[in-house]
């Protein structure tokens, strides 16, 4: 025993300067001491509603993704085709998300369906009927399987899109996390800047390319009489003066090409100083985009962003090389986050803010204040409690205590774990189980002293027989945490964080730490006679 002894008082106080090093930064009288230079940068984060924030739900339109993604296929579709000497007529989304297109003559039909089930096998043909002059006109639709799997994608890349914004934008410990019914709940403690970070989230920046045309009548197209596959949009411009007009323009309905494709964004100036915004696609996009541009030569391409054309370009050539750029009279700031939301990725389909909450800092400052009172109180009680009821070994419970709690704020700030309220009261709750695992310990002692064994004796009986107990019911404690964590939110999480930190700290100091303790006292010269407990 005593030849571990040493190995053990070593690797006590080893974690405890450990648990002193994390801890200390996150204290504000030492982050403002010369000390803040020499500690560790990391410090325990506080939750939404500690520190304050934005609270938002946002709402993602699969419906308008799976109609864009219709739309993709239908170009591939007309591509492929065109490879294979087919001849396919331009492909036109329906309504019930149900892709259309001529077949130019019925006798290809057996290479088009071939084609069909070799390269889009995962869509359905759902009629398929001969019409005038020798052709055929398909119609197709999505299966089932591949529907779903086109939604809970579109989820996810929404879900990620935000958080690569965030990221860019600068917020600590943002909490990102999909809902059911293709929601997103979107957590932002401490934001200085919520008018802007919203602006930022809820810009879809659902970029799209569109082909305009010039030829129909704006008269009539204000009426609501357009050209089939056409609708009316207004283009943004920038008076002299700062203030915005709207131009009408009639542009075709079926997007010819989506942001999807762009790998960077970036903020130019032109040689007014005026700046714009540069795209670079990826190949597939590069090769699309000059597809795009070679087969409309002389034509004017409209760039919508979230329902609004931001330039009409007329195309002069054929575009290679995979960059294009969006112009529209922006402010440096405006042209700034209007990079920073499409490098960080475009939305695949717009997302609507359906709740939206502000926290205020004051509140958190006063539940912070609170708990920190309920802390300390339950701590006070239960360490002059301790000293009454159990004397020497009342002590050693409140010094493990207080290395437990230590423990714990260091193991928050280490992980990068965030600090809610519920968290405060996981934090007071690991307090009463600490203080129950050494009542189980010290309980099995008196027994054994009780029996009329030695003090040294006592304590190898009574920690050998109250360790397993300790262990059973912790156990099942850090499952619940667990599962509590997988299943839980932001808050609920914040609990079953701090709950775990809590028990795995008071397992090593109740059974490891106050064993040490209490062993030095037993093995000291001479041994006592009397154990006060």
């Amino acid at each position: 025993m005593k030849g571990t002894l040493g190995l053990r008082i070593g690797l006590s106080l080893l974690v405890a300067l450990l648990g002193l090093w994390f801890m200390l930064p996150s204290i504000p009288m030492v982050r403002d001491s010369a000390l803040d230079s020499v500690l560790p940068d990391k410090q325990i984060n506080l939750g939404l509603d500690l520190k304050g924030g934005i609270h938002l739900t946002l709402g993602v339109d699969t419906d308008t993704a799976l109609q864009n993604q219709l739309g993709q296929i239908g170009r591939d579709i007309r591509q492929v085709a065109r490879e294979e000497k087919v001849l396919v007529l331009k492909p036109r989304v329906l309504e019930g998300q149900r892709l259309a297109f001529t077949l130019l003559k019925n006798e290809q039909r057996e290479e088009l369906d071939a084609l069909l089930t070799d390269e889009f096998s995962r869509m359905r043909v759902e009629n398929r009927q001969d019409v005038d002059d020798g052709k055929m006109e398909y119609v197709l639709t999505m299966s089932p399987e591949y529907r779903k799997e086109l939604t809970a994608m579109t989820v996810d890349q929404a879900l990620k899109t935000i958080r690569n914004r965030i990221d860019q934008f600068g917020v600590a410990e943002p909490d990102i996390r999909k809902q059911a019914d293709g929601r997103i709940q979107v957590q932002l403690p401490g934001l200085s800047e919520p008018e802007r970070a919203i602006n930022i989230i809820g810009q879809t920046a659902h970029l799209e390319f569109r082909l305009v045309n010039d030829e129909a009548d704006l008269e009539k197209a204000a009426q609501g009489i357009l050209p089939p596959g056409h609708e009316l949009l207004n283009m943004r411009i920038k008076n002299p003066d700062g203030t915005f007009m709207e131009r009408p323009l009639v542009v075709e309905k079926e997007a010819a090409m989506t942001g999807e494709h762009i790998t960077d964004a970036g903020t130019a100036f032109d040689r007014w100083n005026q700046p714009y915004v540069t795209l670079n696609f990826n190949a597939r996009g590069a090769r699309m985009f000059e597809r795009l541009t070679g087969e409309n030569v002389g034509r004017r391409m409209a760039i919508v962003l979230d329902g609004t054309i931001h330039s009409a370009p007329t195309i002069q050539d054929r575009i290679a090389g995979g960059r294009a750029s969006i112009t529209g009279n922006f402010s440096v700031e405006e042209a700034h986050d209007l990079a920073l939301v499409l490098r960080a990725g475009s939305l695949p389909a717009p997302v609507n803010v359906l709740e939206q909450r502000t926290v205020g800092p004051s509140l958190g400052q006063e539940s912070i204040e609170k708990g920190v009172q309920s802390a300390l109180l339950g701590f006070a009680l239960v360490f002059v409690f301790m000293i009454i009821y159990y004397g020497f070994a009342g002590l050693v419970a409140d010094i493990v205590l207080v290395l437990n709690i230590m423990l714990i704020m260091a193991g928050l700030a280490a992980f990068g774990a965030t600090l809610t309220l519920p968290g405060i009261a996981g934090i007071i709750l690991t307090i009463g189980m600490a203080v129950d695992a050494n009542v189980i310990i010290f309980e099995r002692i008196r027994e054994e002293i009780r029996r009329g064994l030695s003090p040294r004796a006592a304590i190898h009986e009574g920690y050998g027989k109250a360790t397993l107990t300790i262990l059973d019911a912790n156990v099942t404690t850090i499952i619940a945490a667990l599962i509590l964590y997988e299943f839980g939110t932001g808050p609920i999480r914040g609990f079953a964080v701090t709950l775990s930190l809590g028990i795995l700290a008071s397992m090593f100091t109740a059974i490891f730490v106050s064993r040490v303790l209490f062993d030095l006292y037993a093995n000291r010269t001479p041994a006592p006679q009397k154990l006060s407990i």
